[in-house]
């Protein structure tokens, strides 16, 4: 988190304990009576792991670990609110999400690729029409269909075997912070 915090000043007083979810397992209502998880997650957000507003989330699970940045799960009002930044400040936008590195790492929305090594994707889901009160011939709409606004980039179990997995968290992770800063003004304004 220290080296996040270099270039997010605005997670520098979360802990460990703000960020990571619980290795045990609600039981209550589930046939699957595990006491544990099969994976750790970590959400490194400013408002901590509750929190509407975007961070960097890490999972790791043998075979499925992956790094991600961004907001999911948002309410309709946000959601509506950045579609609306988003159409208001394409230019911006497509800066942040269609430059180079961002699409090698990301790609595009609707584009996610799971089952390849080094899968990537920019969005969880998508809406199959244009959302209500928006225009059907938008020139940039797959990005006004898109229902949560984070990317994620899968990595092999290897990848924390060697000396260099610090640098190259962070580097996935500062590639996307132009978009998680984008989507957070807006939500800003919920929290």
């Amino acid at each position: 988190m220290a080296t996040i915090a270099q270039f997010d000043a605005s997670i520098s007083h979360i802990t460990p304990k703000d960020a990571c979810y619980r290795f045990n397992r609600d039981t209550r209502f589930s046939e699957d009576k595990r006491p544990y998880k099969d994976h750790f997650g970590a959400y490194i957000c400013a408002h901590g792991k509750k929190a509407l507003r975007g961070g960097y989330y890490l999972h790791l699970q043998p075979g499925q670990c992956l790094l991600g940045v961004g907001s999911y799960w948002l309410p309709t009002n946000i959601l509506t609110a950045c579609r609306n930044e988003i159409m208001g400040n394409i230019d911006e936008w497509r800066k942040c999400v269609e430059n180079g590195k961002f699409v090698k790492l990301f790609g595009y929305p609707n584009e996610e690729k799971w089952d390849e090594p080094g899968g990537k994707g920019f969005g969880l889901a998508s809406l199959k029409t244009v959302p209500k009160g928006f225009p059907r011939d938008y020139e940039f709409v797959e990005y006004l269909r898109m229902k949560d606004y984070c990317c994620w980039h899968a990595v092999s179990d290897e990848f924390f075997e060697g000396d260099s997995w610090l640098k190259e968290i962070t580097d996935i992770f500062k590639t996307a912070k132009p978009m998680m800063d984008f989507m957070n003004n807006v939500i800003d304004d919920y929290e």
